[in-house]
């Protein structure tokens, strides 16, 4: 016969020993779960920097597709439980206002990292500082080469392609099919410019010196590039290099039918999107332009009936209701925002800012809407997410992939 009253009593006493053995042993239950400031049971707070307004205010389309993502994240549960709280301040692509701003982001608001900051000379301006916090610059959103230096800096990690890389593919694709070129080649005179400028000239090596016939830089100040222009068509060059943010690429691919100069055309990735700069440079002019990409270009016909394109258009008619979905800053925006959800997955409960670089530095994975060949692979000595990417031509509407994927 039973006694469920005598069985309910045991169940009863056996509940409150284990109850006051976890009260003696403080912490058991919780011991998996460790914060740095930033992070709880509920809540990751991320900061982020980005021009949505000044000279390169273009690239404010990448912060909103970060936003964006982090929504869709937070609608379906978030991450582990907890929401994304994304904190972006405008710093007009000015490094004075980045420092301001990253200060307020760590000290005031107390980020658990800054992720997706953008901009080469405004990453530089808060390196130095942030490494000395401890506090993750995760996923830059610049191809310098200075974002891979794990000994000198252990607290920063690049995510597009380096600039170093792309000028090195670029030199690649000249050499194997125009081997008698003449270059010349227009840069923004700081660490930007100068990365990819070297990258280019390093793939091309001792023939730098004879195939490139005219170099010019420019401020990003400068109210144009006209000038340089002139200068660059005067040296006789059959092919061109343009190494430029986005308002500028867009004067200069304008000015060029202009001179009535018809070189073969090399664009800086970060300057290809077709809404933000071939659009206001008039697509007829841009017809012909050479760029690279590692990443799927929704308007890519080769690509247009794919699962994670469709998936992509989706999300932007929902998140980003009214935004060209041809932009490629929102594609790299959200691509930035899968990584450091990937990291934050990843790290589970254990989100203090030494565990996140950690994670990060073990990364490897292919996100959607990177090209096919192209992933995330990182370890503990190279953290240089991505080294791979495929040229692509404009036709006059949309970009053409061509030729293999290019890189190591």
């Amino acid at each position: 016969m039973s006694h469920p009253v005598r069985t309910t009593r045991r169940a009863h006493l056996l509940a409150i020993a284990a109850a006051a053995t976890s009260a003696l042993l403080p912490g058991v239950s919780q011991a998996q779960k460790k914060y740095d400031p930033g992070a709880s049971d509920t809540e990751i707070k991320i900061g982020h920097t980005i021009p949505y307004s000044g000279p390169a205010s273009a690239y404010g389309a990448q912060g909103k597709a970060i936003a964006a993502w982090f929504q869709k994240v937070n609608d379906e549960g978030g991450v582990n439980g907890r929401k994304l709280k994304l904190i972006s301040m405008d710093d007009a692509y000015n490094p004075a206002k980045t420092v301001e701003a990253v200060r307020k982001l760590v000290e005031q608001d107390e980020v658990l990292f800054i992720g997706g900051a953008l901009g080469t000379p405004q990453n530089a301006a808060i390196q130095k500082y942030l490494n000395a916090k401890k506090v993750p610059q995760l996923f830059v959103s610049s191809g310098a080469s200075r974002w891979n230096d794990p000994k000198n800096f252990p607290y920063t990690m690049g995510i597009v392609p380096s600039y170093h890389t792309e000028g090195s593919i670029y030199a690649e694709h000249i050499l194997k099919n125009k081997p008698g070129a003449k270059i010349a080649v227009l840069f923004q005179n700081d660490d930007f410019g100068k990365d990819y400028l070297k990258g280019f000239l390093d793939g091309l090596g001792d023939k730098a010196k004879t195939m490139v016939v005219g170099q010019q830089s420019y401020e990003v100040t400068d109210p144009t590039v006209d000038s340089q222009l002139v200068s660059l068509k005067a040296t006789g060059a059959d092919t061109f290099f343009n190494i430029t943010t986005p308002k500028f690429a867009a004067q200069a691919i304008r000015k060029l039918p202009e001179l009535g100069w018809k070189p073969v055309h090399y664009l800086a990735s970060v300057s290809g999107a077709v809404s933000s700069t071939l659009k206001p440079a008039g697509l007829e002019n841009s017809i012909g332009i050479i760029t690279c990409t590692y990443l799927r270009d929704p308007a890519d016909l080769e690509q247009a009936n794919t699962p994670e394109v469709a998936a992509f258009t989706a999300w932007m008619k929902k998140y980003n209701p009214g935004a060209d979905p041809t932009d490629m800053l929102y594609v790299s925006g959200q691509v930035i925002a899968q990584a450091m959800v990937e990291v934050l997955k990843k790290a589970g409960d254990n989100l203090t800012r030494e565990n996140i670089m950690k994670v990060a530095a073990s990364l490897d994975t292919a996100l959607p809407m990177q090209y096919p060949g192209v992933n995330l692979k990182t370890s503990a000595d190279d953290f240089a997410p991505v080294e791979r990417m495929r040229p692509q031509r404009f036709n006059g509407t949309r970009y053409e992939t061509f030729g293999p994927v290019m890189g190591r």
